[in-house]
């Protein structure tokens, strides 16, 4: 059986965004989804521009609501704020099991347009790491 993921954060429009795109390429048949409490109006533009630099293509994405899935049960749910600046969102549907982690918000990033790429480079890396990682340790192979 399918293992069903959900990703939350504040804004759905970064890091989950990004999260969801690893999850889905590391294994074509986990079904995964993600949200926001307060849902932005699109995936951010250098969200897209890193995760096209690892072959993955977030470009026809749109954020969501985590509103829509209260009523669809899940056998994880991570959040992915980082603690210290944001508070996550709950889920308070059905969860098998609830996850958290955290990355730095890169949309926060400020500087030169290089400075701010670099940010959003070192998050996803960060991601694509901890996510593996996740996948790896959870759900590969059951």
């Amino acid at each position: 059986m399918k293992k069903s993921i959900l990703i939350l954060c504040t804004g759905n429009s970064c890091r989950s965004q990004m999260a969801e795109g690893f999850l889905r390429s590391f294994d074509s048949s986990l079904e995964v989804c993600s949200a926001g409490t307060r849902p932005a109006a699109m995936v951010h533009p250098l969200a897209v521009k890193v995760m096209r630099e690892e072959w993955i293509d977030i470009s026809m994405n749109m954020p969501k609501s985590v509103d829509e899935f209260l009523g669809r049960a899940f056998d994880y749910v991570i959040t992915v704020c980082d603690g210290a600046n944001e508070s996550c969102p709950v889920f308070t549907g059905k969860v098998e099991q609830r996850l958290h982690i955290g990355f730095e918000d890169p949309a926060e990033a400020e500087g030169t347009k290089e400075e701010v790429l670099a940010v959003f480079r070192r998050v996803r890396d960060e991601i694509n790491q901890r996510f593996r990682q996740f996948y790896n340790d959870n759900v590969k192979g059951e």
